[in-house]
């Protein structure tokens, strides 16, 4: 079995976030380039499978800058048999459709049993690539599973509603995406890092993948791009009202609520 599990070079979280109101685009340059940890997530469960299954083969996939090669080193340090990374100038910006495309195309020429994303990464968080893939791919699509169970023909979880908790399974080969609510990340193991280095990184551009299969994704012209027009910094939070208790404090209250249509 081969899973195919998708990384997203991302922002530090804890960095600083720019954008660029010129091109529209994250300025990545800006603070340091790390694996979303829910990508993280989708790799450990991938890895606990093939420890367990003992026949599985993982293999990470992302497409990313050229400069983004060293966060998915650490997908292979966690314990990934090899990397797939598509990186070319002409994906700069590229929009959900066209990210969708290539990377579709990238695994039909990697091959794959399960394509395992996270729901939604956090500096998109758009939560659509699962269900776009599984769309282009052909295959069965489940999205925001809480829970995750692989066997040698089909996969199935658990996934939250409003009113409780549905149980939902599809065959292989499928496309399925994960929450939080999947356990954490293993740390890589300073063995791991080591072997990381040995572990092979296959290169691909556009002109590596089938023209028919990535569509528009060559023609800069052709090919749609949704970028930010405009972005507000969140205002500073002010300090709250203090209310001391003078024998009128609920009187007080009722009224800073009512004056706010609070209560």
């Amino acid at each position: 079995m081969k899973i195919v599990v998708l990384l997203k070079p991302v922002p530090d979280t804890y960095g600083q976030r720019v954008l660029d109101l010129e091109t529209g685009l994250a300025d990545r340059a800006a603070s340091e380039t790390v694996i979303d940890e829910i990508g993280e997530r989708a790799l450990e469960a991938a890895l606990q499978h093939a420890e367990q299954a003992g026949d599985a083969e993982v293999v990470v996939l992302s497409m990313a800058p050229a400069e983004s090669q060293s966060a998915l080193r650490k997908g292979l340090a966690m314990g990934a048999a090899s990397a797939v990374h598509v990186a070319d100038e002409r994906l700069a910006g590229a929009d959900y459709v066209r990210t969708a495309e290539v990377l579709a195309a990238a695994l039909r020429k990697t091959g794959f049993d399960l394509v395992i994303t996270g729901d939604a990464s956090t500096d998109g968080t758009g939560g659509v690539m699962a269900a776009m893939l599984a769309e282009m791919l052909d295959a069965p699509g489940i999205t925001r599973l809480e829970s995750l169970e692989i066997t040698a023909d089909a996969v199935r979880g658990t996934r939250a509603t409003d009113g409780g908790t549905m149980v939902v399974q599809a065959a292989l080969p499928a496309v399925v995406s994960v929450t939080e609510a999947l356990p954490d990340p293993r740390f890589p193991a300073l063995r791991g890092i080591m072997n990381a280095k040995k572990k092979p990184v296959e290169q691909l551009t556009l002109d590596d993948l089938p023209l028919d299969e990535v569509g528009a994704a060559l023609d800069e012209t052709a090919a749609p791009r949704s970028i930010m027009t405009s972005v507000a910094e969140r205002p500073p939070r002010s300090a709250g009202t203090i209310i001391t208790d003078e024998g009128d404090a609920g009187e007080r209250i009722a009224a800073f609520l009512a004056e706010r249509r609070l209560a």
